[in-house]
Parts: C-alpha cells; structure tokens; sequence
C-alpha cells in the first residue's frame, strides 16, 4: 500500500513538473532554428538582409519553447560578443542585437526584410 501511494505521489509530483524535461530538446531545436537562419543568410547572400535572418532565426528558436528562447539568446549574445571583439563594428551590433530581441519575442521578422529578398527565405 506504501508503494502506491508512493508511485501515485511521485507521478503526481512529475507530472505537475511535467515540463522540465522538455526543456533540452527545445534548445536542441532551438539551436538547429538559429544554425538554418544562419546557413539561409549566407545561402542568400543578400545585402541587407542580415537583421531579417537575425530576427527569422531567434524567432524560430524561441517558439520551440523556454528551452529554444535560451539557445537563441546565448547563440545570439555569443556571435555578437565575437563580433564586438575582433572590432567588426559595435553599432551594428547593437541594431544585430535589436533584430534578436525583436524576433525572441515572437514578432513579425518580416519588418526587416530587404526588398527583392526571394520567397523562399
């Protein structure tokens, strides 16, 4: 009888926690959305483009989930910490740093895409 109760608790307790487990595969996910913006952008080589695959991938990563919102701000924060580093400009950074923000938040990224982009990015 101390087993059941003990099994029905502890299924209790998973369940109401049911959502950490989760977390892992969204950022997997996650970092699989921001690894396509990435391979897209340089795919499209586009002028301009840039913010738009910014803001497309952290939008992607963050609609898998907490665990995707997380890989998308520590892959966004990394590139752009790299970038302010080797001196490769700190205002384009931060506008970079604005389409992340922008698209982690679940907005259109399509407010930054260049004109003459092809459809299928």
């Amino acid at each position: 009888m101390k087993l059941i109760l003990a099994g029905i608790v502890l299924i209790l307790i998973v369940e109401t926690n049911a959502q950490w487990y989760n977390f892992a595969r969204e950022a997997f996910q996650g970092a699989g959305d921001m690894r396509r913006a990435y391979k897209d952008m340089k795919e499209a080589n586009w002028i301009g483009a840039d913010k738009y695959f910014h803001a497309r991938g952290n939008r992607d990563a963050a609609s898998r989930g907490p665990g995707g919102e997380w890989a998308a701000e520590v892959i966004s924060n990394a590139r752009e910490w790299t970038q302010e580093i080797t001196g490769r400009g700190a205002e384009d950074s931060a506008a970079d740093q604005k389409a992340n923000e922008h698209g982690r938040s679940g907005k259109d990224p399509n407010v930054y895409r260049p004109p003459g982009l092809p459809d299928k990015y």
